[in-house]
């Protein structure tokens, strides 16, 4: 398949390119510096992989949406803003719009549109939309303390993706690390444990754009026992991983 990755120089969007790009599907990685992240250069990680297209652009740019999602069989996004909480808290975000994830997703969907690629998966966070009311205490304090803009345009965003008329899923992480947790998945919003790693999520994001799945579910990810995601997703009826 050919799947465009939106966001794709972030933690989850470069492990959803790694998982792609392993699966042996055509990736379109879309960043403003996409070029650098995954040009040529013998240290970077996954350059020159056969498959694999680099493509700089803006997520908050029409044009150059539209020019990304020509050609694509589905999409993931991975939208967020990479800077430190407390600073983007205090100072608000010096390189990326505090909209981006709804400003970005809603030029992918009417892009989608207009070009007729329906199959789309995007990553949000654990506690928006349906699993709101199941987040501890401890996490709603941070959420309302430290990331209230981010989660309500992460609220705002969900809102863009349900009403879209696509063929979505909506992935819902809780808290991310570079460690090697394995991921659990639920479509109840239950959750195993409150850190997955990006690698998990970016193999589940993979999974979903490029496997068999009933559009409309949200995906909730956590840290759990299991070594293969694709297990959990086809338990809860989510996917079926048969290309």
């Amino acid at each position: 398949m050919r799947v465009l990755v939106v966001g794709a120089t972030g933690g989850s969007g470069r492990a959803a390119v790694d998982a792609l790009v392993d699966g042996g599907h055509g990736v379109t990685a879309f960043a403003r510096r996409a070029s650098t992240a995954f040009g040529g250069r013998a240290s970077t990680p996954l350059a020159g992989r056969a498959g694999l297209r680099p493509v700089d652009g803006d997520a908050t740019v029409a044009a150059d949406v539209e020019r990304a999602v020509r050609d694509q069989d589905a999409v993931v996004v991975t939208l967020g803003i990479s800077e430190n909480t407390l600073k983007v808290r205090l100072l608000g975000s010096s390189g990326t719009p505090m909209d981006v994830r709804s400003r970005g997703t809603a030029l992918v969907v009417a892009a989608m549109r207009e070009q007729g690629v329906r199959r789309l998966v995007v990553q949000s966070s654990y506690g928006v939309g349906p699993t709101r009311d199941l987040l501890p205490l401890s996490s709603r304090v941070v959420f309302a303390l430290m990331i209230r803009q981010q989660i309500q345009d992460t609220e705002r965003q969900e809102r863009v993706v349900r009403g879209s008329g696509l063929d979505w899923t909506v992935v819902q992480p809780v808290y991310l690390t570079d460690g090697e947790e394995p991921a659990a998945c639920s479509t109840a919003g239950e959750v195993q444990g409150m850190k997955v790693s990006r690698r998990a999520v970016g193999a589940v994001l993979a999974e979903l754009a490029t496997g068999s799945a009933d559009p409309g579910a949200t995906v909730a990810v956590s840290g759990g026992q299991r070594p293969d995601p694709a297990a959990d997703l086809r338990a809860a009826g989510a996917a079926d991983p048969a290309r």
